[in-house]
């Protein structure tokens, strides 16, 4: 049975869904705000040693600007390098001192013995001390070579913070075109620094509330092409794709389980918008809450323990948690007037947050041992957050002026950057697990 306007409208208010246009073009990432204390890093160009020419974009760029993305890191600019070694025996570490650098990589390309793919070459010495941090090959197939620059900026941020680095992994936002009935809505998949965006489904009706699987190779979304809001599983390499839930009334705000097995959702089959548990082998549901209010975008803690949600039943919007077996839900966030939208942590012990205050919704980090939040962004409009695999960073859905722009910021909120495509606007983004 087709859903009623009324039903449509409000499942798109509970996914936070707001009027935009725009247009698929690829995104470029402007930093807001750095770090003072960043570290002074060079990122020599690497040696190509391959047959064939080298791409327009080089290895060390990427990485490099992986590494200045991150807010910890100021790589070097090469033209003010004074030389450029591409293998430690060659690194004359007097004249790097005296260029104020802390830390070298350098390295080289080549093919593989099979011939086949690409090779990465590389080392990370500390400058003052001389000392080796790190060794390493990496090889990747062919047309990977940016993945491959990325797993080496993982590397580097992973040997010199102690924390693995999130840029090999890929982000999902939904994008809109055109007006009235021309409107259509893409959902896209990017590398994480905006890079070759993929149409992965497009329809002349909304698009919402994208999820990655565990394991990063499939997307839930909800769509409203049939005409009701249908939830559908979609393979991000073949295309293929699976419907989930299509019941009459509300099928919203898909989540995994952490191990893939399970599906958390919003199902109003029951006249109400409510959490439900669906096992992905068998279909079978479980009714996890029964409240006059409304339930909606369940997320599951890393460890599996709990799924949070956002519900209304204390007569404003606010983050409560359940057990996936069912139970009594406690409340979590005890500040704010609205709390909604909840991203947890990779640790488990931090929800991000689109608090509002008035007219005035920005991202929060709630801390569940401390109970406090902070406020990390400065905007009016910001909502749909979603951390990074590795916790460092929280991409989210901001306004400027007239458009919708993505924008992250660190977990500290010292390091702002923002995503902006070349034309309109861009919505409900979701950071994928780290890609194997």
């Amino acid at each position: 049975m087709t859903v009623t306007e009324n039903v449509k409208k409000l499942l798109i208010v509970l996914a936070g869904l707001l009027a935009w246009q725009t247009t698929q073009a690829q995104l470029e990432i402007e930093i807001i705000s750095g770090n003072a204390s960043a570290l002074p890093i060079a990122i020599v160009p690497f040696d190509w040693q391959e047959s064939s020419q080298p791409p327009a974009t080089r290895v060390d760029e990427i990485i490099s600007g992986d590494l200045y993305r991150s807010g910890l890191f100021d790589p070097m600019e090469v033209a003010d390098m004074a030389e450029r070694p591409t293998e430690g025996e060659a690194i004359r570490f007097g004249n790097w001192r005296l260029l104020k650098v802390d830390y070298i990589v350098v390295g080289k390309v080549r093919t593989p013995a099979d011939g086949q793919g690409h090779e990465l070459i590389y080392q990370l010495f500390d400058v003052h001390s001389q000392e080796m941090l790190l060794s390493r090959i990496t090889t990747v197939g062919p047309g990977d070579l940016r993945f491959g620059a990325h797993r080496v900026a993982d590397s580097i941020y992973e040997a010199l913070t102690g924390v693995p680095g999130a840029f090999s992994t890929r982000i999902a936002y939904i994008t809109a075109t055109g007006l009235g009935n021309d409107q259509r809505y893409e959902l896209v998949v990017a590398d994480a620094d905006g890079f070759a965006p993929q149409s992965i489904v497009g329809s002349p009706e909304p698009l919402l509330s994208p999820a990655w699987s565990p394991d990063g190779r499939h997307l839930a979304y909800v769509s409203f092409e049939q005409g009701n809001s249908a939830i559908y599983m979609q393979n991000v390499s073949t295309g293929s794709r699976e419907l989930i839930s299509s019941g009459r009334g509300i099928n919203g705000a898909p989540s995994f389980s952490p191990d893939g097995k399970k599906m958390a959702l919003t199902l109003s089959k029951s006249g109400n918008p409510e959490i439900y548990v669906r096992d992905m082998a068998t279909g079978r549901l479980q009714q996890l809450t029964q409240h006059w209010s409304i339930d909606t975008e369940p997320v599951w803690a890393p460890d599996g323990r709990y799924i949070y949600f956002t519900s209304d039943r204390g007569g404003r919007p606010q983050i409560y948690r359940v057990s996936p077996s069912g139970g009594a839900p406690d409340r979590v966030t005890l500040e704010g007037d609205y709390n909604a939208r909840a991203s947890i942590s990779p640790n488990g012990r931090r929800i991000a947050v689109a608090q509002g205050r008035g007219n005035e919704y920005r991202i929060a980090v709630w801390d569940l041992e401390t109970e406090r939040f902070t406020i990390l962004t400065p905007g009016t409009l910001d909502e749909s957050p979603s951390f990074a695999p590795n916790g460092s960073m929280i991409l989210y859905a901001t306004r400027e002026g007239s458009r919708g722009v993505l924008s992250a910021v660190s977990a500290d909120g010292n390091v702002r950057q923002r995503l902006i495509l070349s034309e309109g606007d861009v919505r409900e983004p979701a950071w994928s697990p780290v890609i194997r």
